[in-house]
C-alpha cells in the first residue's frame, strides 16, 4: 500500500530548481519548475552513469513538456513520467508528487 510522504515545505524548493530526498531507501529528485505549486518527482539516479545527479539538472521545456537535462551528458528526462528523450530504454522511475497545505509530498 502506497502512502504520501511529506518531504519539505514548498518554500524550501527554489522555483526552477530541484532537490533530492530519500524516500523508502530510494533517491528521489523533486522539481519545482515554476513559481506555482506544481511539483514533479523522478528517480535521482542517472541511468547512463549510475550517478545521483538528476536533481541538479537543468529544467527545460520542449514541445510543451517539461524535461530535466542530466548535468553529466545532458540526456533529457520528462518530468511527467521519467521518459528518456534520447533512449527510452534508459527511462527513470516516476513518483506521484503534490503540494498539500504548503508541504511537498511524494507517494511511494
Amino acid at each position: 500500500m502506497s502512502q504520501w510522504n511529506t518531504i519539505c515545505d514548498l518554500a524550501d524548493i527554489i522555483p526552477q530548481t530541484g532537490v533530492c530526498a530519500l524516500v523508502n531507501d530510494q533517491q528521489v529528485a523533486i522539481f519545482r519548475p515554476r513559481q506555482d505549486e506544481q511539483v514533479f518527482a523522478i528517480s535521482n539516479i542517472d541511468p547512463f552513469f549510475q550517478a545521483s545527479v538528476l536533481s541538479r539538472g537543468l529544467i527545460a521545456e520542449h514541445n510543451g513538456e517539461l524535461w530535466v537535462a542530466s548535468p553529466l551528458k545532458k540526456q533529457r528526462f520528462r518530468l511527467s513520467d521519467g521518459l528518456c528523450m534520447e533512449d527510452a530504454s534508459h527511462s527513470v522511475a516516476h513518483f506521484d508528487a503534490r503540494v498539500k497545505d504548503g508541504l511537498v509530498q511524494i507517494k511511494a
